[in-house]
């Protein structure tokens, strides 16, 4: 047995809880500090993996509703409140706790399973510890409600370790638990209105409580309880599931867990029980979604890098909802390639949830995504295993912001990403060329610039000669008839002296369509600050857009003079929100329509402006009143004649 020392004391007297909370760490170099974390070093095998795949599963898959249907079912009038009453009944009678039985993963195969991931090209998995439902997938001797004792009766931790191992796949596993004492207080409520005003749920029923937790103190209601009686309680059940299953990777979904000595124990023991299993050298990744400057790897929830990050990092995602939802559809495999290559370029690795079935099977549509994503795999892997960045991450007409949360974006065969490994460059293309003439402006030949001298360049996949010019402008390679893929294809260059020639960045200017209509698209426009461009309800918006300080703008040339009509498209769950649309010194101010939710939209006329000459000019959209801004979604700004 490892020997535990270095016991944290956490005091949070100053809080007035009047409490301490004991985190033993295992012996080693890390102390829960931030300069000590910061000796950590990724690990290799992470660096080289690039791709896992996560099982994003539990009893919330049972009524496939989607995500946070442990928390939906207790708030009235919501899509998962009113599923849950049409189907179960009402949560004061049939709560979560009556959902867990019904869980019983009756054709799950993680052998069977494990074989399609590893043929997809999975280098490590996943496997759900416990989400904010505070439903554990491990057999804990500290919690009651876990799977080994409820629901399919069997340790799916460890069956799914079991099965990684079995197929030379590195096993990690997630905890959401930390959220999950303020998230789940729902539970302890009643409806407002109706029949059942007043009636308490199942969870605020104190023989239940271990499931649905303790009441919280007033105010307590931030993503991370300030609580050290839960804090406790937290790092006692982590630990428990750290030292049982001693995973290569664990995952926290939110930040440091409590902003305190709590969390940064918990990584100090990861690392330290690692070194001790591997001769004094931290083999173990942990992931959280807060910026770590290597003292972690840090998680991007459904987003990329806009640019190569000097550190490992990881983007989590999934292929439809995060739990089961029969309404949502798949993610395509061309999109999972997209998305890893370009993580990849950036330095980056991809960890897909594979959706399963509440019974633990995967619909037919994703089992031939993953033969589809295999079959790539076998052909371009070479230039994605084991690489590392290039001197640029690639050639890209697609503005992104970067961050969590912006991961919908249109990519075709003029978009480039490199990679490198041994001595080789890849470049890869996310499409095919229409006119077969791949065009790499980075790997121009300036002249009397001794760089960038090719001795050789292949096709991965093919064994057809391939010609290509270079001159100053850029490198075009013509490829063969027969295409390696649709999705991307890659090649492999070597030379001497390889090094990215600067492309100038050209802005885009909106023109007008044959009516002389224009239409300005989210993608195409210019961002200041955290807000998207994403895909809602099948057609790109705006979104995250929750800070009235945020403003976006074109550059739209008008070929003629004249008036022109402006709308869009808004959905806002708030009533009072004013927008503004410049038009050159042209205002145009409205108010947002109250729509109901983040997917119901309302057709909004924004007026008419009157363009006295011909030219370029900047359209802006921004908030009236930055500090009494409501969050919105907006789709693409319309201006047609208004003649």
């Amino acid at each position: 047995m490892r020997r535990l020392s270095a016991i944290a004391l956490l005091a949070v007297a100053s809080q007035g809880w009047g409490q301490q909370v004991n985190c033993p760490i295992a012996d080693g170099p890390f102390k829960p500090e931030t300069a000590s974390l910061k000796q950590y070093q990724c690990p290799e095998w992470f660096r080289d993996a690039k791709f896992g795949i996560w099982a994003h599963w539990g009893p919330q898959a049972v009524p496939m509703d989607g995500d946070w249907y442990a928390r939906g079912m207790y708030e009235q009038g919501s899509g998962h409140y009113n599923y849950h009453l049409k189907n179960y009944g009402h949560p004061s009678t049939f709560g979560y706790k009556d959902i867990i039985p019904l869980w019983k993963a009756e054709k799950w195969d993680p052998d069977r399973l494990m074989q399609l991931y590893k043929r997809a090209g999975a280098k490590y998995f996943v496997s759900m510890g416990s989400h904010h439902d505070n439903f554990f997938l491990w057999a804990s001797r500290l919690h009651r409600w876990n799977a080994a004792e409820m629901g399919p009766k069997r340790d799916v931790v460890g069956e799914w370790q079991k099965a990684a191992q079995k197929y030379g796949l590195k096993f990690g596993v997630s905890e959401h638990l930390g959220a999950s004492f303020t998230w789940f207080q729902r539970s302890h409520g009643s409806d407002k209105t109706g029949d059942k005003a007043g009636v308490p749920y199942d969870g605020a029923d104190p023989k239940y409580q271990d499931l649905y937790h303790f009441p919280a103190e007033p105010g307590d209601t931030g993503w991370y309880s300030n609580n050290p009686k839960w804090h406790q309680q937290w790092y006692n059940e982590i630990k428990e599931l750290v030292d049982t299953y001693q995973p290569d990777l664990l995952y926290t979904d939110g930040g440091v867990p409590f902003a305190n000595e709590v969390g940064r124990s918990m990584i100090a023991h990861l690392y330290n029980s690692s070194a001790a299993r591997h001769g004094g050298t931290a083999q173990v990744v942990y992931n959280c979604k807060q910026r770590g400057e290597g003292a972690w790897v840090e998680d991007l929830e459904r987003g990329i890098m806009p640019r190569i990050d000097p550190y490992p990092w990881q983007t989590d995602t999934s292929i439809g909802d995060w739990f089961y939802n029969r309404n949502w559809r798949f993610r395509p495999v061309t999109w999972v390639i997209h998305m890893l290559v370009d993580n990849v370029s950036k330095n980056g690795n991809l960890l897909l949830n594979v959706v399963q079935r509440p019974d633990g099977s995967l619909d037919p549509e994703v089992e031939t995504m993953l033969a589809d994503l295999g079959q790539w795999m076998d052909v371009h892997g070479e230039a994605i295993y084991g690489t590392r960045p290039w001197t640029v991450y690639g050639e890209s007409a697609v503005r992104v912001k970067g961050g969590a949360f912006g991961e919908d974006y249109k990519y075709n065969a003029r978009e480039i990403r490199f990679t490198t490994k041994a001595g080789a460059l890849y470049a890869t293309a996310l499409g095919w060329p229409e006119d077969g003439k791949l065009v790499i402006r980075s790997l121009a030949k300036p002249a009397g610039e001794a760089i960038n001298a090719l001795t050789d360049i292949r096709l991965l996949g093919s064994e057809a000669k391939l010609t290509w010019t270079q001159d100053g402008d850029a490198l075009i390679v013509t490829l063969p008839e027969t295409k390696t893929s649709t999705v991307a294809c890659s090649l492999r260059i070597t030379g001497t002296n390889l090094r990215n020639v600067p492309i100038p960045v050209v802005a885009s200017v909106v023109k007008p369509d044959a009516q002389g209509n224009f239409t300005l698209k989210p993608d195409d426009a210019e961002l200041n600050g955290n807000v998207k461009p994403e895909a809602n309800g099948g057609q790109p918006n705006f979104g995250f857009w929750d800070n009235g300080g945020d403003w976006v703008s074109w550059q739209v040339a008008f070929a003629k003079a004249g008036t022109y009509r402006a709308s869009t498209a808004i959905a806002c769950p708030s009533a009072g929100n004013q927008v503004v649309v410049e038009v050159g010194t042209t205002q145009l101010t409205i108010t947002a329509p109250q729509t109901g939710g983040w997917d119901q939209y309302k057709d909004v006329d924004l007026g008419t402006f009157e363009i006295k000459e011909p030219g370029n000019v900047t359209v802006k959209v921004r908030a009236k009143d930055a500090g009494t801004w409501k969050p919105i979604n907006l789709r693409a700004v319309q201006f047609k004649p208004a003649g």
